[in-house]
Formats: structure tokens, sequence, C-alpha cells
């Protein structure tokens, strides 16, 4: 029963440091006043923001750390790197020392990487404590990321309403002193225990509970933002998010308790019994996850040959056939993995469709305020930010509905690309607020579920002992994705400056009107549609070793 209790604080933990760790969220928040202090173009100002993202290019180097230092210390590294990242930039952000620009795209670098290390940290966190319920654990502490930018927003506004160059500051220090607060749970990791089928769906029950408690949050967060302009009404707000973060605290307790309860009550002469989990031993269930691997592969041969024989004349059968999975959970490491056909159609899906929702993030403070909604910049990036967490709070559906309907996991991440194409080309085709707002919840909603989906489809096609080091890889996309789509609405706004109500603020030219974004949302738009097709084939590719390995666990199951 204690294991049980730690692992929940373990999970519990892990969503703090999520939720105060998505720092670059709020860079819209913040990038209007950063490029007029910089008296930067808009094409200077991507480059920071590429900056930032290419901090997770780096992210393979925390899952070569993890293999060497204890993950309590890694977790700290990341908070410092963000302490120096993010706290110089709130130094030159409020004048009080002078830095040429390319150290201030270090400083970006150097936050960047920060959060990439946090997430990875949670990733390995959840893989280890929760084995059977790793995909439920990762959707929902990833979810938590989303919530961020409208947590900090919240801490803004409850300190000084007024003040942009607030967020970096928070940004600097709130993730230091929520690692703090993770860190005795973390320390107190229990030892690996294999649960038994009534343990499994307990814990089934708390994470439904607690994803009915994180949709709460996230509406508390999203409805009534909007009402935070004021400090004091902020500081209300504040204090009800943070009672609703500590919320989760006592559920697992009552849950655990509750089972003890009915255990020694009704048993004969109220006898104790002994703990429903029997202690298992890591080398035990790597053999057992080799043996179950092998069964697999075994079982699902017919399958895939019987999938092959309809598919194998022409192109798309050559597509479809070339080096395609046939087992689920198999280990990779890197040097197969670059090898793999399904990985390539995996990256380029994440590329053309997560990514570039990170981007149009990024940029939404110049969006919003070329379409003339300067004054609603915040209250557009907590749209994104809370449909993020709505979409990644999504990602866990297939694990609830796997008994009623089961639909392979690549299978979803397809449905999920599919509203970021339609938001783009609702974009360009109208600039008013409707259009905007829709949009944007769209766009956050769907880059939200890719981003939480990603760790599990990574995991469960690649493997789970090297999912620090193989997800990783996979986001490298992310700062080629920054620099490329970034580099293009750049050019694109700063060639409409000159044609546009240009206006002068502080030394930064500053574009007005549709036409400084309305060809970047169509490239856009067509560049999510290639996402979606990369998207269908890996579904086809690996949809037989999906449905393969549900039937090698309902046997398991069974028997």
């Amino acid at each position: 029963m204690v294991g049980q209790s730690r692992k929940w604080m373990i999970l519990i933990a892990t969503t703090w440091i999520q939720a105060f760790t998505g720092t670059n969220f709020d860079f819209s928040s913040y990038s209007s006043t950063l490029k007029s202090v910089l008296g930067i173009s808009q094409l200077q100002l991507n480059y920071l923001s590429v900056a930032s993202d290419m901090g997770k290019a780096f992210g393979w180097c925390c899952g070569v750390s993890l293999m060497c230092l204890p993950l309590w210390v890694v977790l700290f590294m990341a908070a410092f790197l963000g302490l120096f990242g993010y706290g110089a930039q709130w130094l030159v952000i409020k004048q009080v020392i002078t830095l040429p620009y390319f150290l201030v795209f270090v400083l970006c670098l150097v936050a960047g990487c920060s959060i990439c290390w946090f997430n990875t940290v949670c990733f390995v966190l959840c893989i280890r404590n929760f084995p059977t319920n790793r995909a439920l654990a990762l959707s929902l502490t990833i979810s938590f990321n989303g919530v961020s930018a409208a947590l900090y927003t919240l801490i803004a506004n409850a300190i000084n309403p007024d003040d942009e160059t607030l967020y970096l500051f928070l940004n600097a220090l709130v993730p230091l002193l929520a690692s703090s607060l993770a860190l005795v749970p973390i320390l107190r990791q229990p030892p690996l225990q294999l649960l038994s089928t009534e343990n499994t769906s307990r814990d089934s029950f708390v994470f439904f509970v607690l994803n009915v408690l994180a949709v709460f949050t996230g509406l508390y967060l999203l409805l009534l933002n909007s009402l935070s302009s004021k400090a004091s009404r902020a500081r209300i707000l504040l204090g009800g998010a943070l009672i609703l973060l500590l919320l989760p605290l006592f559920l697992p307790g009552i849950v655990c308790g509750r089972s003890w309860a009915r255990r020694t009550v009704h048993t004969p002469a109220f006898c104790l019994e002994g703990p429903t989990f029997s202690s298992f031993d890591p080398d035990d269930f790597d053999q057992l996850h080799k043996e179950l691997i092998g069964n697999d592969r075994n079982n699902n041969s017919s399958s895939v040959n019987s999938f092959s024989e309809t598919n194998k004349e022409g192109l798309f059968g050559m597509i479809m056939e070339k080096g395609r999975l046939t087992v689920l959970g198999e280990e990779h490491p890197a040097r197969l993995l670059v090898r793999r056909l399904d990985f390539w159609l995996y990256y380029v899906a994440y590329f053309c469709g997560g990514t570039i929702g990170l981007v149009y993030s990024n940029n939404l403070g110049q969006i919003a305020q070329s379409l003339g909604y300067y004054s609603q910049i915040s209250a557009v990036v907590t749209l994104y930010s809370s449909f993020s967490f709505f979409g990644r709070l999504l990602s866990a559906a297939p694990d609830f509905m796997r008994v009623k309907l089961y639909f392979a996991r690549t299978g979803w991440l397809a449905i999920a690309v599919v509203p970021t194409p339609i938001a783009f080309f609702l974009l360009a085709a109208s600039g008013g607020e409707a259009a905007l707002l829709a949009s944007t919840a769209m766009i956050g909603l769907s880059s939200g579920f890719i981003f939480a989906a990603a760790v599990s489809i990574t995991s469960e096609l690649f493997g789970p002992n090297s999912v620090s080091v193989n997800h990783n890889i996979l986001i490298t996309n992310i700062p080629i994705g920054s620099f490329l789509y970034g580099l293009l609405a750049a050019l694109v706004y700063d060639s409409n400056v000159k044609s546009s109500n240009q206006e002068n603020l502080e030394e930064a030219m500053v574009c007005m009107g549709r036409d400084c974004y309305q060809q970047t949302f169509i490239w856009w738009g067509c560049i999510s549609l290639l996402g979606l097709i990369s998207s269908l084939l890996l579904f086809l590719r690996t949809r037989p070793a999906y449905y393969g390995y549900q039937r090698n666990r309902s046997r398991t199951q069974v028997s």
C-alpha cells in the first residue's frame, strides 16, 4: 500500500512539474515587448523563437545523462538551465543589462534546452512507475504542460497586469520552485511492482477520476482567465487554480484506503490480507517483456502475411510492405531507428502536424497584433494553451475505450491532424475575430493531442526502454520546423510591412492587415495536408501490428 501511494505522489509531482515548465507557450505574451526593446525585425524575432525550439535538438543529452546521473540531479540541471536562460533575458528586457543579439540568441537556446530536459525527466518517471498504465500516465501529465500559459497569465496578472516582462521572470523562477516541491516524492520512488488485475482496474479508475479533475481544471482556467485583468480578481482565481492542482493529492489515498477497508472489513474474522500486488524483479519484467514480444511476432505473422497479399502490387503496395513493423514494443537502438520507414513517416507526420501548430503559437502575438487584436493577445494565447491542454487529455481516450472500441493509436494520430489544415485555410479565408479564435482552438486541440500521444506511440513502435533517446530524436524536427516555418512567416510578414499601414513601435516595424500572414496560412495549410497523408500511411502500415498485439493481449487476459 505504501508503494502504491508513493507512485501516485510521483504522478502528481510530475503533473506539477509539467504545469509550471511549459514556458515556451507564453512566448507570444512577451515577444512584442522583446522585439521593441531589442529593436529587431520580425525575421530576427523568429530566429529567437527558433533558438528556443532548437534547445530540443539537445534533448538526447538528457537521455544520455539519465543513464549516468540520478534523476533528481538531471531535474535540477534543467531547472538551473531555465533560471539562467530566462533570468538573463529578463534582465535584458528590463534594460538592467545590455547584450548583443547573438548572446540573447544563446540565452533562448539554453532556456529551450531546459524545457526539453524537464519533459524527458517526466516521461521517464511515468514509464518507470506505471508500466501497465504507461499511456494513461503520460497523457495525463503531459496535458498539464498545456495549461502553463494560463497559469503564468494568472500569476503575472496577480502581481502586475501591466508588466509583460514578468513572464520572463516567472519562467526563470517558478520551474525551480516546482522542482523543489517535487524532489521528495522523486527521492522516495517505490520499487517496480507487478499489479494484480484488481489493482490494475483500480488504477484505471483513479486515472479516470484524475482526468475528470483535469478537465474541470482546464475549463476553470479557460472560462475564468478572462476575468483576471485586475490584480485582486487574478489573486482569487490563482488561489482556486492552485487548490485544483493540489486536490489530486487526496484521491489516490481515498481510493487505496477504500480498497483496503473492503478487503479487511469483509474478510472472515477481520483478518488482514497481504497486498494484492507482488514484488517483481526488473530482470523478470524484462524477460516477460521479451516473451510477450516473441508471442506477438508469432501471432502477428499470419495477419501480417494476409495483409501483405492484398497490398503487394504497385507503388502503394511497395510503400506498405517495405520494412514494416510486425510487432509492438521491440526495442530499437538509434542506428536501427533511423533505418525504419515507419519512423520517417512518423517524423513527417509530427513535423507537418504538431510542430507547425507550435510555430503558430510562437507567432500568435504578431498574428493577433496584425489583425488588430493586440489587446487580446493574452486571451488568444490562453485559448491556445487551454485547448492544447484538452487535446492532450483526449489522447487518453484510446486507452479508456480499449475494451469497447479498439483502434490503433497511429489511427488516432491521423484523426488528430485533420483540424490543422482546416484551421489554416479558415484563417486564410477570413481575418475576423471569430475565425482567429476558432482556428486557434482547433490548432491547439490538434497539436496538443499529437504532443501527448507521440510519447506513447514512440514507446509502442520503437520500445519503452529506448523512449528517452528515441523520442528526443523524433523531436529534432521541432527546431527544424520552427526555423523553416518561422522563416517563411517572417519573410512574408516583413515583405508586407512596406505595403501595409506600418507603424514604428520604438524602432520595430509592425505590419498591419490580413496580408501579413495570409500567404503563410495557405502554405501552412498545404504543409499540414502532407502531414495528414503521412500519418494515414503510418496508420495503414502499423495497423496489423496493433491489432495483433490486441489479440495477443486478449488471449493472455483470458488464459
